[in-house]
C-alpha cells in the first residue's frame, strides 16, 4: 500500500551554554576571564532521495531530534556543535508546518538532492570572556544557549508523473496502465477501485514517460467524498491527463450508466479541486472497445470527437486485445512536453540545491521559477498596561533575550538591564506612563527599572 501522508515532530538541537571560567595558572595573578562559547545546536534537514517511493518509514518513527551543542569550557575552548539530523523523503513530497515554531512554513522537495532546513538549531551562549570591558574586567556570568526550533510537520506525497489516468472506478485504467507499461496493477473482473496510485513507465527509443494510475474518483471527490482528496492530490503535477471512459455504457440503452454523465462527473471534480487541472491537455481513451461492435466504436469516436473538438484526441482502446494501445502510447509521447513536472528544479548542476518552493503557479507552456521561502526573523517587543500601576513587556525577541541569562545572577541581571535600556524598552514604557515603583513584568520575569537611572 502506498503511504502518501505522514505527520512528524522535529526538534532542532539547543545551543550549548557559555562558560564563566577564569584563567588560573601559577605565577599569573588575576588571569582574567577565559570562558569559551557554547556550541551551536544541530539542524533538522529534509533531503530529497530518489531511491524512496513513499512515506512508509515515517509510520515507524514520528519524532526526530538533532544533536545539542556542547558547553563552552575554560581556556577559551569552544563547545562542540550539535550534529544535524538528515531526514530523507521521496521526490514529490510537500511539507507544511502545522504546529510550533514551524507553523505556517511550506516546502516542496521535487528533485534528488534538494534540501530544506525545517528546524534551525539554537545558537550557543557566549562565554564570559566576551563580556569583558575596561569597566567590567571580571564578568561572572555567561550566556545560555537558545533552544532549537521545534514543531509538527505534515508531509504529503504528490506523485511526480508526466501523465495521469483518471476516470470512474472500474473504467479500465489499471488494465490500460498494464498494457502501456510494465506495471502490474491488480485487475479483476468484478467492480472495485484501486486503493493506491500506481506508477508505470512508458518507454520509447527517445524518452520515457511516467504514467500514474489515479484511483477511481466519484462524485463529490473534490469535497472529500470517498478518498477524494487523497487521490486528486496526485494529479496536480502531471502535464497531461488521459480520461479513461468506459465505452460500453455510452452504446447501451442503460441511461443510468450514461458515459456523458460519467465524463462530466470527472471533469467537474477535477475543476473543483484545482483550476489548473482543467487547463491541462487531455486525451480521451474509450476503453473496453472489444465489448462492442466495430461500427458502434466508430460512432462513439465520432460523437466524442465532435463534442470535444480537435484539441482532445479520441482513441478507442482495448486492454484485452491491445487494440488502440500503441496509438495511445504514440499520442502520449507526442503530446507531453519535454519538460520536468510543474514546480521541479530545472537547473541541473546548479550550486544551490536548496530549492524549497511552494505554491507557484506555472504557465501552460513553461515552468514557473522556483521560489525559496525563508522564515522572517522574529524580534521586537510590545508594551501592555496590565493594570493601573502594572505593565508588561512581551515579544518573541525579548523572550529570547531573557532566555540567555540567569536571572539569579546579579551580574547577569545588571548587564541585562543595560541591554533593555539600549534597545528602547524603558523609552517605550515611559511613553505608556510607566513610573518608578510601578510593577513591571518582562517576558514573565518581574523587574525593577528606575526611569531616572542613567543608561
Amino acid at each position: 500500500m502506498l503511504h502518501d501522508r505522514a505527520r512528524i515532530e522535529v526538534r532542532a538541537g539547543g545551543g550549548g551554554e557559555g562558560s564563566a571560567g577564569f584563567r588560573r595558572e601559577a605565577h599569573v595573578p588575576r588571569g582574567g576571564p577565559d570562558g569559551g562559547d557554547g556550541g551551536r545546536g544541530g539542524d533538522v534537514v529534509l533531503v530529497c532521495d530518489e531511491s524512496l517511493r513513499d512515506l512508509q518509514s515515517f509510520r515507524r518513527t514520528a519524532h526526530y531530534r538533532a544533536g545539542r551543542g556542547g558547553r563552552g569550557e575554560g581556556s577559551l575552548r569552544h563547545g562542540a556543535d550539535g550534529e544535524s539530523l538528515i531526514v530523507k523523503v521521496p521526490p514529490g513530497t510537500q511539507v507544511e508546518g502545522v504546529e510550533g515554531d514551524v507553523e505556517g512554513r511550506r516546502w516542496d522537495l521535487l528533485a534528488d538532492g534538494q534540501r530544506a532546513l525545517v528546524a534551525k538549531g539554537g545558537s550557543g551562549g557566549r562565554g564570559n570572556k566576551r563580556f569583558a570591558t575596561p569597566t567590567r574586567q571580571a564578568p561572572r556570568f555567561a550566556e545560555r544557549g537558545l533552544a532549537g526550533e521545534e514543531g509538527w510537520l505534515q508531509l504529503q506525497l504528490k506523485l511526480l508523473a508526466d501523465v495521469g489516468l483518471v476516470g470512474l472506478p472500474n473504467a479500465g485504467k489499471s488494465s490500460l496502465l498494464g498494457r502501456l507499461t510494465r506495471a502490474a496493477p491488480k485487475v479483476a473482473s468484478y467492480p472495485f477501485t484501486t486503493l493506491s496510485p500506481i506508477l508505470g513507465v512508458l518507454e520509447s527509443e527517445e524518452r520515457q514517460l511516467v504514467i500514474a494510475d489515479i484511483p477511481g474518483l466519484i462524485e463529490g471527490a473534490s469535497e472529500g467524498a470517498g478518498l477524494g482528496h487523497d487521490f486528486l492530490a496526485h494529479v496536480e503535477r502531471t502535464r497531461l491527463l488521459v480520461h479513461v471512459l468506459d465505452i460500453a455504457p455510452e452504446l447501451s440503452s442503460d441511461t443510468d450508466a450514461d458515459a456523458s454523465a460519467n465524463h462530466a462527473t470527472i471533469e467537474r471534480e477535477l475543476l473543483a479541486h484545482d483550476e489548473r487541472l482543467a487547463k491541462l491537455p487531455r486525451v480521451l481513451a474509450l476503453s473496453k472497445a472489444d465489448l462492442v461492435p466495430t461500427e458502434r466504436v466508430d460512432e462513439a469516436i465520432a460523437f466524442w470527437s465532435d463534442r470535444l473538438g480537435e484539441d482532445v484526441p479520441v482513441i478507442a482502446t482495448s486492454s484485452a486485445t491491445g487494440a488502440g494501445v500503441r496509438e495511445l502510447a504514440a499520442e502520449l509521447l507526442h503530446r507531453v512536453p519535454t519538460l520536468a513536472p510543474v514546480g521541479a528544479h530545472t537547473d541541473a548542476g546548479a550550486p544551490d540545491r536548496t530549492v524549497v518552493g511552494a505554491g507557484v503557479d506555472a504557465g501552460e507552456e513553461e515552468l514557473a521559477e522556483h521560489m525559496v521561502f525563508r522564515p522572517v526573523a522574529a524580534g521586537g517587543f510590545v508594551v501592555e498596561r496590565a493594570g493601573p500601576n502594572s505593565f508588561a513587556v512581551k515579544g518573541k525577541g525579548i523572550e529570547r533575550l531573557l532566555a540567555r541569562y540567569d536571572i539569579e545572577n546579579e551580574d547577569a541581571m545588571a548587564y541585562l538591564e543595560g541591554r533593555l535600556r539600549k534597545i528602547g524598552v524603558l523609552r517605550a514604557l515611559e511613553a505608556e506612563g510607566f513610573q518608578a515603583g510601578d510593577d513591571l513584568e518582562i517576558a514573565g520575569v518581574a523587574f525593577e527599572l528606575d526611569p531616572d537611572e542613567p543608561a
